[in-house]
């Protein structure tokens, strides 16, 4: 059985915060994202032009440096030298929570190898606010994320998939 690890810390490593952003509405940013947004010394955006956006509506002015699908094998190293160095970093998607379907969870398990504290903050998940407003049983589902770009390949998972009576949530 796993255990949840995420909030041991060695007091002189920072700490990575794992920090939603909207899903549509700028207006939905808590409160505590801005802050932590702001107070850290370094943002990993999956997109660095569209935090810029969200950074600029808000007046926050910590710099970027990209962590998306083509760089995190590279990037994951530095950010991990960076924490143990003692900066805060927080890690942010295009819209919603990040490391759902994007990378982040190679960060959050190199973190977690070295005792660095990982902070989730809630907020914003586009498979959960979809389905709740969908009408679809919300009891039990199950979460698949993004199906395979091939044809043959998707069709072979929709295929061992449909025999499920959960709900299914789809990127």
């Amino acid at each position: 059985m796993k255990q949840q690890k995420s909030y041991k810390q060695n007091g002189n490593y920072g700490q990575l915060y794992l920090v939603p952003t909207p899903i549509g509405n700028l207006e939905d940013m808590t409160y505590r994202a801005v802050r932590l947004l702001s107070e850290v010394q370094l943002i990993a955006s999956e997109d660095t032009r569209t935090t810029q956006k969200l950074l600029n509506h808000f007046k926050i002015e910590t710099p970027q440096i990209s962590f998306h699908q083509h760089n995190y094998a590279e990037r994951v190293p530095q950010l991990l030298a960076k924490l143990v160095a003692g900066e805060n970093i927080a890690q942010v998607s295009d819209a919603g929570m990040p490391s759902i379907s994007d990378p982040g969870q190679e960060l959050v398990a190199s973190c977690l190898l070295h005792e660095i504290a990982v902070i989730a903050l809630p907020g914003a998940t586009a498979g959960l606010t979809a389905l709740i407003a969908s009408g679809l049983p919300s009891d039990h589902f199950s979460f698949y994320g993004f199906l395979p770009r091939k044809k043959n390949d998707r069709i072979a998972v929709l295929d061992l998939l449909k025999v499920r009576e959960d709900t299914l949530i789809f990127y």
